[in-house]
């Protein structure tokens, strides 16, 4: 197959043999041709739970608006949701830059500060008590430039439901990482989407009191008969309320055995200060139980999925710091794979997927005539090796082609943590 770019947007595809270019016009400058044979291209990721955030140890995070946009982009994000802000300011003013060109990343879907309710374990978490202060709290970002929403751990369905209410009013959606409202409340709430996957559902955890955040969901999670309609009843009700569910399988993977570590690249991307204690977790806290959750989790992914769910991807890079921007992203792509989607099928989740919930797949999701020119060159076929999603040469976001390699380390450079 043959692709012509030109003004950034893709012109025309069609089989090689089949295209053959017009001279350029008198004063045009001759098309650069780039010979993509045994290569493999796939449209640019739409990844909708990203960070510009880092955990510092603490409960602390930095802020990374210089090394994680490149880093993200590297990894062949071209679309990125940030899934939750701590410093929306400086979110905004990335998407700013980098819609300038003054800075190299993804678009960015901004998320504005989370909504959450009393108690919250980050500091710089809002405390959302009443309807009121949810509704003041969606119309004061959105009047600043938030594109959307996500709710916590310890908002009541109260607070919840006014400030969907008041996000859907202004056209903005919002997802949620939850714990005192279970997935079927939030989907009869209204809400878009979840996040996680299913391992921030607390539809099944005994004696769960209404609006209160318990502990037990992994026990309740290896006990649930996936065959049973108590799951499937839940699942087949966020299908039929139209919500997505996030797979974020990196975050998660990390306290199984047997998995692999970070890649050198996001290794030496790390502060050496922050590197050591996050290897060292990595390395100290994995457990046979992790195991099976992280396979439970990965069956109930593919059970909705299956089931004709709205499933889309992202990679969460918080949590114990081996989440790097861009390395993550390619591994979210096998992590798929394995939870047993087929590669295409992969594909299609980490792009037109989001792309579809992100409501821009007649711009973005796919590599058709007319669409933005956002794509990714892998070595290789990832149908036949997984490792071709790591090997990433050129990105292209808007028709410019960036080298995937320069980029990673203009990003690896020590300051991951820091800035």
């Amino acid at each position: 197959m043959s692709v012509l770019v030109s003004g950034g947007r893709i012109q025309v595809l069609g089989p090689t043999e089949l295209y053959d270019p017009s001279p350029p016009e008198p004063g045009q400058e001759e098309s650069e041709r780039i010979d993509g044979r045994g290569m493999t291209l796939i449209p640019g990721l739409v990844m909708l739970h990203e960070h510009m955030f880092y955990p510092s140890g603490q409960a602390r995070y930095n802020t990374n608006e210089r090394s994680f946009p490149p880093l993200y982009l590297a990894g062949g994000v071209t679309t990125m949701r940030t899934g939750g802000s701590l410093d929306p300011y400086s979110d905004l003013r990335t998407r700013e830059l980098i819609d300038a060109g003054t800075i190299v990343g993804p678009r960015m879907d901004v998320t504005g500060p989370y909504l959450e309710g009393p108690g919250g374990f980050v500091r710089s978490f809002p405390q959302l008590a009443t309807p009121e202060e949810a509704r003041d709290h969606v119309d004061f970002w959105m009047d600043r430039g938030v594109t959307s929403f996500k709710a916590y751990n310890l908002i009541t369905r109260e607070v919840l439901k006014a400030a969907i209410d008041a996000a859907h009013a202004r056209g903005a959606k919002v997802t949620g990482h939850l714990c005192s409202v279970t997935y079927r409340e939030a989907a009869d709430l209204g809400i878009d989407n979840l996040e996680h996957g299913f391992f921030a559902a607390t539809d099944w955890v005994a004696g769960k009191e209404p609006d209160q955040c318990v502990r037990g969901a992994d026990a309740s999670y290896l006990a649930l008969d996936l065959d049973d309609r108590e799951f499937l009843d839940v699942v087949d009700h966020l299908i039929e309320k139209g919500v997505a569910l996030t797979s974020t399988l990196t975050v998660v993977e990390r306290r199984a055995p047997d998995r692999p570590m970070p890649p050198e690249g996001a290794q030496e991307a790390m502060l050496p200060e922050l590197r050591d204690g996050v290897m060292t977790r990595l390395s100290r806290d994995r457990s046979e139980n992790a195991a099976a959750l992280l396979r439970r989790y990965m069956e109930m992914e593919r059970i909705f999925f299956e089931r004709g769910g709205h499933l889309v991807v992202g990679t969460d890079p918080t949590g114990g710091g081996d989440v790097v921007p861009g390395y993550a992203n390619q591994r979210a792509l096998q992590l798929l794979v394995e939870t047993g989607l087929s590669v295409e099928e992969a594909v299609m989740v980490a792009t037109l997927s989001g792309a579809r919930y992100l409501e821009r797949d007649d711009e973005i999701g796919t590599i058709q005539s007319g669409k933005v020119a956002d794509m990714v060159l892998l070595e290789g076929d990832p149908r036949r090796d997984l490792d071709a999603f790591r090997r990433m040469r050129l990105v292209f976001k808007d028709g410019v082609g960036y080298d995937s390699t320069a980029l990673f380390e203009e990003g690896s450079t020590g300051w991951v943590g820091v800035r």
